[in-house]
């Protein structure tokens, strides 16, 4: 078995630390580890955008040896059909991420409807507690903004429970930061975030 050509455009150096597990996301990197036990060589990836879908994706194709479509429900039907076929003959997996499952791909070849319908699909929920602080001060830091130990604890069970939405939080505290040319503070993020509404309305002195 030959193992599949990996993109050239693929980001370099991404390990398994780049991707925080958390309790919504455990079962999808539980099922993509163990894909030999799989029922077929194939598997559909759901989750909503920015979730860290793709990054996950690249990283099992470059362990496993088989094929990542991404977006795949937006691709050539004759593509996936023959993608998933090979991937059964040569015992290599196949992951497709898509937004949603196959049922709201409208499908049109039926062969292809059928082998989707066989596929296991997994998915990655929004972040938990636990998650949205790791993933904030990932987010910081990789913009070089070190957080003060209140911040996160803070900033926790205020923001909105999306991954989009901690990006925009994010985004915001480093244009304030920038622009104040001032480091990152707990009073900077409280004013910052509730002029932009950011964060829920119940302000407290803290």
């Amino acid at each position: 078995m030959s193992q599949i050509a990996l993109p050239l455009d693929w980001p370099a150096g991404e390990t398994q630390q780049d991707f925080i597990v958390g309790d919504s996301n455990a079962a999808a990197v539980r099922h993509l580890d163990h894909w030999g036990a799989w029922p077929v060589m194939a598997t559909i990836l759901t989750g909503p955008r920015k979730s860290g879908r793709s990054l996950l994706g690249r990283l099992f194709a470059r362990k496993s040896g088989g094929r990542l479509i991404d977006e795949a429900d937006r691709r050539d039907e004759e593509e996936l059909f023959h993608a998933w076929n090979a991937a059964q003959e040569q015992r290599l997996p196949l992951l497709m991420i898509a937004d949603q499952p196959p049922p709201a791909w409208r499908v049109r070849l039926p062969d292809l409807r059928s082998r989707l319908g066989a596929t296991p699909v997994v998915a990655l929920g929004d972040p938990d507690d636990q998650l949205v602080g790791a993933l904030v001060e990932k987010l910081l830091i990789q913009r070089n903004l070190m957080p003060p130990p209140d911040l996160i604890p803070w900033l926790v069970p205020r923001v909105e429970r999306s991954h989009v939405g901690l990006i925009r939080v994010v985004d915001a505290l480093d244009q304030a930061a920038l622009s104040r040319r001032t480091r990152l503070s707990l009073k900077l993020a409280r004013a910052t975030l509730a002029e932009l509404r950011l964060i829920d309305g119940q302000e407290d002195s803290a």
